[in-house]
């Protein structure tokens, strides 16, 4: 697949069902040093996808400091041809205008994925 460059960042698409309900996130940060992934909760409250007393609230200690998110369990996430079914997914308030995430390692390696910057291109090895 196809990644951007902007910002001085890559940037990929993916597409998130949360009670059954699809929705297009553009703009996620492919961020290798994110252990997991995070998603702003503004970009996917107009499907239904809100905390609730189910979730899981996490810490994140980084170089901006201490941050606060929910965990929640999605139907799935596809990156390009590959779809990950009933996978726990972090949100916060994540603060930026044009950025929506961090694709962060737990779906990178779970997906297999190198990253040719030559290209930037992302696909998966199989």
């Amino acid at each position: 697949m196809k990644i951007k460059h902007k910002y001085g960042l890559l940037l990929a698409d993916i597409i998130l069902t949360f009670n059954g309900k699809s929705k297009v996130i553009e703009n996620m940060v492919v961020d290798t040093g994110a252990a997991r992934t995070l998603i702003s909760q503004d970009v996917v409250e107009d499907i239904g996808l809100q905390v609730d007393l189910h979730d899981r609230i996490v810490t994140y200690f980084g170089i901006g400091g201490k941050e606060h998110a929910f965990r929640k369990r999605i139907d799935q996430i596809q990156i390009s041809d590959f779809i990950i079914e009933k996978v726990e997914v972090d949100f916060n308030d994540f603060g930026y205008d044009d950025i929506n995430g961090l694709l962060g390692l737990d779906l990178l390696m779970e997906a297999g994925f190198t990253i040719d910057l030559l290209h930037l291109q992302m696909d998966r090895v199989i």
